[in-house]
């Protein structure tokens, strides 16, 4: 929320009573909302803070859209934990879901979002009288969120989103940052031969499908 004076609560919190914050005798982690990472606030933080870590999606495919299996491998090892937890000595592949194929489908529709993952985990399971998880109740659940999103953007967003699917860029600028805030722009990275961080951004699987996205696309492709 926005005062009077232009600040918003987050400002408030983070800025203004930072010293109340820092005193506290423990170690702590502070979530700062990503919306002030990308703002004319984020020096202040640093300042601050000291430097800030922002969380990349964990990469499920690489800026040339081909699957990263490392990425992939990681995503299934959360579900594991987590199933391990209810039904321990559960092969995922078999046991958990009825194929490989329909494993793999849910883990590259996550995007490497854990939240959107556990999302869609719960949502298939809904639909699940009994293990394993059978395809369609996965293609269900990936539907619903289809939906979800297709109300999400905009009819002026749609060309945003298409340009980033295409340069893998994403300008922190208020058109590419409100659609990163709500998830529809997801952002990942990578360490190069050199050591040093490279940052790519792109369209969340689930929106790919949408057919108002394809429109879009298919407007700026050659």
């Amino acid at each position: 929320m926005v005062q009077e004076d232009g600040r918003s609560n987050q400002d408030r919190i983070f800025l203004d009573r930072s010293e109340q914050l820092k005193s506290l005798d423990c170690h702590l982690v502070y979530t700062v909302p990503i919306s002030m990472l990308y703002s004319n606030r984020a020096a202040d933080l640093r300042n601050t803070y000291g430097d800030a870590q922002v969380l990349p999606m964990i990469m499920v495919q690489t800026p040339k859209n081909e699957r990263f299996e490392p990425g992939i491998n990681k995503v299934k090892e959360l579900i594991a934990k987590r199933i391990d937890q209810v039904v321990p000595n559960y092969a995922l592949e078999s046991d958990v879901f009825d194929r490989p194929e329909t494993l793999d489908r849910l883990c590259l529709m996550s995007g490497g979002h854990v939240r959107e993952l556990l999302l869609l985990m719960r949502a298939a399971l809904k639909r699940t009288d009994s293990l394993p998880i059978p395809t369609k109740a996965v293609q269900r659940a990936i539907t619903e969120a289809r939906d979800t999103y297709r109300r999400t953007v905009e009819n002026e967003q749609w060309e945003i989103l298409a340009e980033v699917s295409q340069t893998k860029r994403i300008p922190n600028e208020d058109g590419y940052r409100s659609l990163l805030f709500n998830r529809c722009l997801l952002e990942y990275s990578y360490l190069d031969a050199n050591g040093d961080r490279q940052r790519w951004g792109d369209v969340h699987p689930l929106i790919k499908g949408i057919q108002e996205f394809q429109e879009a696309l298919a407007k700026i492709q050659p």
